[in-house]
């Protein structure tokens, strides 16, 4: 194979750090620093072209690390997608809170381009060490607030509690090395086809901690309340988004393709989804800031989406696949409304901030009112649709239970969305909240969101057709 056809089948990763580095190069020279983040929206959108190219060049790179095919090119549009939005939603807000600056439209492409090659990754090593490469471009951007305690306390936070779920990771890639003497994940899956061994078993229990620390997992979820809360709101987008979308496609290419489907792990995910449903919407219920109230909402879902990943089924997979699809869309939307209310500071993201928002500010109010019945899932939204196919999947792969289990969490989580929805309409104003007039960036991503989720929820055929030709990863 050529070297010119290797480089290709990572174009998109490629684009992406060419712009990264223009941009911190550039940073020092620009007075403007809105223009380093048009250039990064340029940079993004280059690399979202050059993923549709991908479909022509399928196939492994770099000897083998790297693996062009359906399932990576979904999750790398995805996660591009999500960059683009966040971008969009930073510029006001960075404009509002002084934090204007080349860096941080570098650190979010460089951030994007881990999470894409966390799912074009076919190899341990290369796995951890794309892993790292988004993990520590978020946890910088997680203290961007830097004269804020709160965003100072957050990435101190999640830095340490991040780098000690990655030592679980790299001992389980260690023991899984020395228990069948490579790190490719077909060679893997062919090494233990004869049988697992002890040591095998302890490397998926260390693998499967790691992992479910980035996708918020129960009981590896202590950390994400305080750092969605501390950290500024469009990168608690970004890390509710895209991380979680990318730490699910390293989950499903580990799990469903390379270690075998026995007993023990299947129980894993299964007591993991089922605490991690119940967690989030539990201490959901309590909360009075719409930032944690998100956070926990961020975790029920991911045990919505470990439900799916549960199935080891190609319908499982492809409903995972549709869920982050519309996951994203309605929390980054739901975070854009967020960001633009909260004003300057982050002062107002109490829910009883928004009393009688829907009157005084109906865009807003309704966006907001979408967002949270896409979330409970109410026909007509894609959210809707990503639990009934998740369900769906789970009951036809004898995980009767478990979706059961998932049924009476959504119904639990009805309580805590509808709240901000009474708040909205059914509550006298708060006095003294002063919100701005939505600016056109937000307003694009608001408009984007919106109609992304009534498409989700009303035409999800074509969507779904792709999140099943992608699902192929069982094969």
């Amino acid at each position: 194979m050529n070297y010119g056809e290797q480089i290709l089948r990572l174009l998109p990763e490629v684009v992406l750090t060419v712009f990264a580095v223009l941009i911190m190069v550039a940073s020092p020279l620009v007075k403007r620093a809105r223009v380093l983040g048009y250039l990064a929206l340029a940079g993004l959108f280059a690399a979202l072209f050059s993923s549709t190219l991908l479909v022509t060049y399928p196939g492994t790179a770099f000897s083998g690390q790297i693996l062009n095919d359906n399932f990576s090119i979904f999750f790398r549009v995805l996660v591009i997608v999500i960059g683009i939005l966040v971008i969009f939603a930073s510029f006001d807000y960075l404009e509002r809170e002084g934090l204007e600056s080349g860096e941080y439209y570098s650190l979010v492409l460089m951030a994007v381009i881990g999470q894409a090659l966390m799912a074009a990754s076919v190899e341990l090593v290369m796995i951890f060490i794309s892993l790292e490469i988004s993990s520590i471009a978020t946890y910088i951007l997680a203290g961007f607030r830097r004269n804020d305690a709160r965003s100072s306390e957050a990435a101190l936070k999640y830095f340490l509690l991040g780098s000690f779920a990655t030592a679980f990771l790299l001992y389980g890639i260690a023991l899984i090395f020395g228990a069948t003497g490579t790190t490719q994940l077909m060679e893997i899956r062919q090494a233990l086809s004869k049988g697992v061994t002890p040591m095998v078993s302890i490397a998926t229990g260390l693998m499967f901690v790691g992992l479910a620390f980035k996708v918020a997992g129960a009981p590896f979820q202590i950390w994400t309340p305080d750092v969605y809360q501390g950290a500024p709101a469009p990168v608690t987008a970004l890390m509710a988004a895209g991380p979680k979308a990318a730490a699910f496609a390293v989950f499903m290419r580990v799990f469903l393709t390379a270690l075998p489907p026995d007993g023990g792990s299947f129980w894993l995910v299964w007591l993991c989804a089922a605490a991690t449903m119940f967690v989030g919407n539990l201490a959901a219920l309590v909360q009075s800031n719409m930032k944690r109230l998100l956070a926990y909402s961020s975790i029920a879902h991911a045990g919505y989406i470990l439900v799916a990943f549960a199935t080891r089924s190609e319908t499982g997979v492809a409903a995972a696949l549709f869920y982050l699809v519309t996951y994203a869309v309605m929390t980054i939307g739901a975070f854009m409304v967020v960001i633009h209310f909260a004003s300057d500071n982050e002062k107002y993201v109490e829910i009883g901030d928004y009393c009688g928002m829907g009157y005084k500010h109906p865009w807003l109010g309704a966006c907001l009112t979408v967002f949270m019945l896409s979330l409970i899932g109410i026909p007509l939204t894609g959210g809707f649709f990503g639990k009934f196919y998740i369900i769906t999947a789970a009951v036809k792969s004898g995980l009767t239970g478990l979706a059961v289990l998932m049924v009476i969490n959504s119904a639990l989580a009805a309580y805590y969305y509808l709240r901000v929805i009474v708040a909205l309409y059914m509550e006298e104003p708060a006095q003294g909240v002063s919100v701005l007039k939505i600016p056109a960036a937000a307003g694009l991503v608001l408009l984007v969101t919106m109609a992304g989720t009534f498409y989700l929820g009303i035409f999800p055929g074509r969507v779904l057709d792709w999140a099943a030709r992608s699902s192929g990863i069982l094969k």
